[in-house]
């Protein structure tokens, strides 16, 4: 029997494993395919969430956390696994002003320099945009990761440590006298004396069971990658609520959508041209620059963007680390922790009020 079972193999649940069995826990995380192959994957990797400002505190105070502690983690992945997850310091560039009294305000409040850049020194800082673009906020700090090599580097650094177990679908939590036991898959029960739940935007469907469950959707976005050359673009660059991240081999993600499709992951063609257009008016040499890749990914949507950690009610030893919506690469580190020191009794990072299963959102 295992300490703590984790139910979800994305980055929420590695990075939650990881952090209990270096707590000493005896882990077993069981995914429904493969480890880091759903949101995780198909995420852009930006270390804040997309216009900070328009978030609560709560996810601020997750983002922050975890903005400080990945560049440990990057380089504790990499040491631990010959995998570098790309931890590159690109800077984020906003374009749209309207917002500007408000992104600043937000910036000063927390911490986070922030300028102005219009007119030639914006083409100067990113020479490719577009010329009807004049004027921007730069926030240098911000990072991005590689997310398939952050997800790829997480799993290597506990598939020695913890009992890994893929391709396996949780079909019940097992639940006696008030007090979870463990959970039930098509290969039998696997008896755990606490269970996690870190399924995404699957943690609705999985939780139905026990009657009230999270408000956690699934929400579907589309990006596209380009296949560039290295420096072409400089910053992680926000407009009309897309963004475009320049990787350090030369490929640009661009992305991405809101639909409200279910459990529907397709991409579509429809989509393809709309982001293909979005992004060579944003950067022109886009129209010369091939397409290498289309997908979709299924965010896992939760009211306001705060994500549910914490126990669950009426149910001993069962936990809940999900809905991070759009941000489960920025704030992972910190729900990590945090699911973590409430899991094993420990003071929290942070006050984990606002986390909980039946706080306001």
């Amino acid at each position: 029997m295992s300490d703590v079972l984790v139910v979800g193999g994305g980055i929420i649940g590695l990075l939650t494993a990881r952090e209990l069995a270096e707590a000493g826990a005896d882990v077993t995380l069981i995914e429904m395919g493969e480890t880091g192959r759903e949101s995780s994957w198909a995420g852009g990797g930006i270390i804040s969430p997309i216009y900070p400002w328009r978030y609560p505190e709560a996810v601020t105070a997750l983002a922050t956390w975890s903005q400080h502690a990945y560049p440990e983690l990057a380089e504790a992945l990499l040491r631990e696994t010959g995998i570098d997850p790309e931890l590159t310091p690109s800077g984020m560039l906003v374009l749209d002003m309207e917002e500007h009294s408000l992104a600043v305000s937000w910036a000063e409040r927390h911490g986070h320099p922030i300028e102005a850049v219009e007119g030639a020194h914006l083409h100067e800082i990113e020479p490719q945009l577009g010329t009807g673009l004049t004027r921007g906020l730069l926030l240098p700090r911000i990072a991005q990761v590689r997310t398939p090599r952050l997800t790829k580097a997480a799993r290597r650094s506990v598939e020695e440590r913890i009992q890994l177990r893929e391709n396996e679908e949780v079909l019940e939590l097992l639940v006696d006298s008030g007090q979870v036991t463990g959970v039930r898959t098509p290969d039998g029960a696997i008896q755990a004396r606490r269970v996690v739940i870190c399924t995404g935007a699957w943690t609705a469907r999985l939780l139905e069971q026990l009657g009230e469950t999270p408000d956690i959707a699934p929400v579907r976005g589309q990006m596209i990658l380009f296949y560039g050359k290295p420096g072409q673009i400089n910053h992680i660059t926000l407009h009309r609520e897309q963004y475009l991240i320049p990787r350090r081999d030369g490929r640009m993600l661009f992305g991405s959508t809101l639909e409200h499709t279910g459990f529907v992951k397709t991409t579509t063609a429809e989509v393809k041209e709309a982001l293909y257009r979005a992004a060579f008016e944003m950067f022109p040499v886009l129209k010369r620059t091939p397409i290498e890749d289309h997908w979709a990914g299924l965010r896992p949507s939760s009211p306001s963007g705060i994500p549910f950690i914490g126990a669950y009610p009426g149910v001993d030893g069962l936990f809940i680390n999900a809905g991070h919506f759009r941000n489960g690469l920025v704030t992972g580190p910190a729900s990590a922790r945090l699911a973590t020191d409430l899991i094993l009794g420990r003071t929290p990072i942070l006050d984990p009020a606002p986390y909980a299963v039946d706080a306001a959102r």
